[in-house]
């Protein structure tokens, strides 16, 4: 995995709802279901962070699913970070679906 000063890791199945607690760092009422890395991508577009999107990487806890990681421009404390990302997570599902109708 690679790691840059002022960057931090952000994994996919730290927005997923269906993942258990342990492995999403976000509450469930923020999460969302199944998240992309494109989705991902696009939410960290929508907040102006700067971003280095690292493609078929495995989460430690998780070897068979090879989804990827973003290395995200550290703005704020990574709490605040991915509660940021969450929210604009939500807006990119919502406005994907909303184009699909």
């Amino acid at each position: 995995m690679r790691r840059r000063k002022g960057m931090c890791v952000v994994w996919p199945i730290y927005f997923d709802a269906s993942a258990s607690r342990e492995l999403r760092r976000v509450r469930r009422s923020l999460a969302i279901p199944s998240p992309t890395l494109e989705e991902l991508r696009e939410a960290v577009r929508r907040l102006g962070l700067r971003y280095e999107a690292v493609e078929g990487a495995a989460h430690p806890a998780r070897p068979w699913e090879r989804k990827g990681y973003l290395l995200v421009e550290k703005a704020f404390p990574k709490g605040e970070l991915l509660r940021r990302i969450a929210k604009a997570l939500r807006g990119v599902r919502a406005a994907r679906k909303k184009k699909l109708k």
